[in-house]
């Protein structure tokens, strides 16, 4: 049988070397980049859409299609001219769409490039850092705690490694995972020295080789046959449903229309162009591309408050956030862990734990982490004669680290870790005269000097060590240990986090603090910060309450203290429960649950991989402060995102609706289908501007939603006052002007253009319209829709399409027109804000 019939994870060390034509120390820079130009189309990160696929996505609606159908039919029942027409608009309306997605995408790919997750490889056996998207099989690559998988690998080095595979297996427990061979029969749970893509390191160390990538891996191919979605954002349902809203409103004025039309023995073809124009005038078919515009403009502005988000449609999720839950470490505190003091067993200054202390710190090979960084600050170099021979990562479950050293002839695994796990394993304590005494003597000693340095702040971890006479150790091994000392680390609250929390607290977001931290070291925290509550719930007591108790018990709890990486899941799901939009900032391994569960998972650009992975949201820089910014600007994307949804329902609307009433009564069409579309492309064109849009202070100042009901009124309030208006324009051409059918539907045309403009620069502020500046592209394109329009009928493109020359008096019409809209949109507005009570809602 050949090699490559069999699956790699049956294969020896040699025959995995030898298949993927590669050796321990990996690949060479040149065979990597060849590989790479061969595997490019195996990649599953190419989830952005190609420009053709976003081109053809403009012209599929049904709508959209029957219009192409009713061009063809103009041109066989030889009416070339409306065809072209219809043509020409359909088309000029598609590109403008296509041309703003596609550089929404461009720029969200670029934002991306900035917070990539990359992997430790093995080029030419030298540690290089590579993006992940650049490995290719047979890469060798270097695993750590909090590594992400980046490929389906075979695994060539192993120390006591635990992967989290629940993603493809749903098995909640960390499996551990070694080098050897698997027969080729065995389940994917069973292969215990293979590593998938989509998974991730817990804890210990490892080599592999990769062997799959992209759509060939596991994951990839789950993916392919499944094609899983993630669950719809809050925004995503506000927009399905107003697509709902607006498909039964608009079936019901084309079905009506057309049919009166037909009892009234209009020509059938025109009635049918005439009720699709309709369709698409009421439709606002620039709303996918206005969508994709705003948020891409969010997007770029929250990066420039160091905010990036990874799924754009998480930001409305974002700026509604009402509950947000984190760590205090580099967020309420500044970050910087100081070694303070190292101690021994009676609380003086001990330079041999310090030496024991900065031995462990400096040979340990797992994740890094700022405890360890802290020590080797304070202590630079360790002795020589000392060399590692082997170690127990830290993991979540242990809190502590072991490293087994030689000491000239010794041999001494020291261990460091959270006070009550280190002491659970000690059974002496080693006096300062050298002598040793059981450790049941003086352990209140021992727990009221730790309880009086967590009030004050401080971090307490503790020291072991054992002599061993052993090269490997395991963790049967961390028993019989002696407690030699304290290790008193620092990390003082940020200065000027008071502000940023006030700041947090205007804007409507409350904290929560999830630590694993004693509960001593967190309420101390939390009361120099000024934490709103001082109540506490601990892991222990988390784990006695049923769901509907920790919903209610989580809400009025603003500080949970030595809590488990799984219990961080189940209090963003009780806050959840509680139909609060809530947010996680985390950066650890143990944060991806939490992540994954919170609706808006937020991390930092310095946090593990996992933690990256996870998140929709990652800061730049580990400070509420830049949150506070990220919040605000995802509140002003909903905001221009919402003032185009009012300000499109309600002119189309009117107008549509006034012109389905006029078709009814006039002995001809009030306006001609290509007019009708003329119409929708230019009110459009302004609205595009929206992305860049100013927003007035108090609309930030809280969480806002969507809200179907506000909508609804919306339109129906505005909508049907915009048709008195023109029911009265009509009256106006037909008995005072006694208008034709050129003059009519030229006046109809510049007015349903004048108000369109009226009414957005009305709707975009609840304030009086000259107390809200609009935005400058919003100024310069409604300037430059308002000149065409005057003009169009002057030139020869009017003419196409069958406009007249308007007098002075109709002209002076359209203005006073225009003016008293104004007018009465703000009185209606003043009313409507005046006496709605929404509470934020859109």
């Amino acid at each position: 049988m050949k090699l490559e019939a069999t699956p790699f994870w049956s294969w020896t060390e040699q025959e995995t070397f030898r298949s993927l034509q590669s050796s321990p120390e990996g690949l060479s820079e040149s065979e990597s980049h060849l590989r790479s130009l061969a595997s490019d189309s195996e990649s599953l990160d190419s989830q952005q859409r190609s420009a053709l696929a976003i081109l053809v996505a403009q012209f599929n609606s049904p709508i959209i299609l029957l219009l192409f159908i009713s061009a063809l039919l103009s041109y066989l029942l030889e009416d070339a001219t409306n065809a072209f027409i219809i043509l020409v608009i359909l088309v000029l309306s598609g590109l403008l769409s296509f041309w703003q997605e596609r550089s929404a995408a461009d720029a969200v790919v670029r934002l991306m490039a900035v917070i990539e997750t990359k992997s430790t490889v093995l080029r030419g056996g030298q540690e290089t850092i590579v993006s992940r998207r650049k490995l290719v099989p047979g890469d060798v690559i270097m695993l750590g705690a909090g590594s992400l998988v980046p490929g389906d690998c075979r695994l060539l080095e192993s120390r006591e490694l635990y992967v989290d595979e629940s993603s493809l297996t749903g098995e909640s427990f960390p499996v551990e995972k070694y080098a050897g061979r698997v027969e080729a029969q065995a389940i994917l749970s069973k292969r215990t020295n293979s590593l998938f893509l989509g998974t991730h390191v817990v804890s210990g160390m490892g080599k592999a080789m990769v062997v799959q990538i992209g759509k060939k891996t596991e994951l990839g191919q789950i993916s392919t046959r499944l094609q899983v979605q993630p669950p719809p954002t809050g925004f995503e349902r506000g927009l399905r449903n107003f697509g709902k809203l607006l498909l039964g409103i608009t079936a019901v004025l084309v079905v009506v229309v057309f049919l009166a039309h037909v009892y009234f023995r209009r020509p059938i073809v025109e009635s049918l162009l005439f009720a699709l124009a309709l369709a698409v005038g009421m439709t606002p078919q620039l709303l996918p591309a206005i969508t994709s515009v705003v948020l891409a403009a969010g997007a770029k502005s929250m990066a420039k408050v160091d905010v990036i988000v990874k799924r754009l449609l998480a930001i409305e999720n974002f700026g509604g956030m009402e509950i947000l839950c984190l760590d205090k470490t580099g967020t309420l505190t500044e970050g910087k862990v100081e070694l303070q003091s190292v101690l021994d067993s009676n609380g003086r200054e001990s330079e041999h734990v310090m030496r024991l202390a900065a031995i462990n710190a400096h040979l340990q090979t797992g994740f890094e982490n700022p405890i360890d960084f802290a020590i080797r600050r304070a202590v630079p170099s360790i002795p020589d004669q000392v060399s590692r021979m082997d170690e127990l990562p830290y993991d979540f479950n242990r809190k502590r680290l072991s490293v087994l050293v030689a000491d000239r002839d010794r041999k001494i695994m020291i261990t460091k870790g959270a006070m009550s796990n280190v002491l659970e394993i000690c059974t002496h304590v080693e006096l300062p005269d050298g002598n040793r005494t059981p450790i049941d003597r003086i352990r209140p000693e021992i727990l009221h000097r730790f309880e009086q340095w967590s009030e004050s702040g401080c971090r307490v971890l503790a020291v072991a060590y054992r002599r061993i006479d052993k090269a490997e150790i395991e963790k049967s091994d961390e028993s019989d240990m002696t407690f030699a000392g304290y290790l008193i680390f620092t990390d003082p609250p940020k200065a000027s986090i008071d502000a940023t929390l006030q700041q947090l607290a205007k804007l409507g977001i409350q904290l929560k603090l999830i630590t694993g931290d004693n509960k001593t070291v967190a309420v101390s925290i939390g009361r120099q910060v000024g934490l709103r509550s001082l109540q506490v719930l601990t892991g222990a007591d988390l784990r006695g309450l049923s769901k509907s108790q920790l919903s209610a018990r989580a809400i009025e709890t603003d500080i949970f203290a030595e809590v488990e990486p799984e219990q961080k899941e189940r209090i963003v799901l009780a806050l959840k429960r509680s139909k609060y939009i809530v947010g996680f900032l985390g950066d650890g391994i143990n944060d991806a649950p939490a992540l994954h569960a919170a609706d808006v998972g937020i991390s930092v650009a310095g946090a593990v991989d996992v933690a990256k992975d996870a998140a929709q949201v990652v800061l730049l820089k580990s400070d509420l402060g830049v949150l506070a910014k990220g919040v605000q600007e995802g509140r002003r994307t909903l905001a221009n995102t919402l003032k185009y949804v009012f300000v499109s329902i309600s002119a189309n609307f009117g107008y549509m609706l006034s012109m389905a009433i006029a078709s009814l009564f006039l002995p001809f069409l009030p306006l001609l289908p290509t007019q009708i579309l003329l119409i929708n492309l230019l009110a459009d064109f302004p609205a595009m501007a929206l992305a860049t849009d100013s927003v007035d202070p108090e609309i930030l100042d809280r969480p806002r939603k969507w809200d179907m009901q506000t909508i609804l009124k919306f339109m129906l309030v505005f909508g049907l006052t915009g048709t008195c208006f023109d029911l009265l324009t009509f009256v106006g051409l037909l008995q005072i002007f006694n208008a034709t059918e050129a003059q009519f539907r030229t006046v109809w045309f510049m007015v349903s253009i004048f108000t369109g403009l009226v009414i957005m620069l009305a709707v975009r502020t609840r304030r009086p319209f000259f107390r809200s500046r609009p935005g400058g592209w919003l100024i310069m394109a409604a300037a430059g829709v308002a000149i065409v329009t005057l003009t169009l009928p002057f030139t020869e493109t009017g003419k196409a399409f069958e406009l007249v020359r308007p007098s002075i008096s109709l002209l002076a019409l359209v203005g006073i027109i225009a003016i008293a809209y104004a007018i009465a949109m703000e009185i209606g507005k003043s009313l409507f804000y005046g006496r709605s009570r929404n509470n934020g809602n859109a």
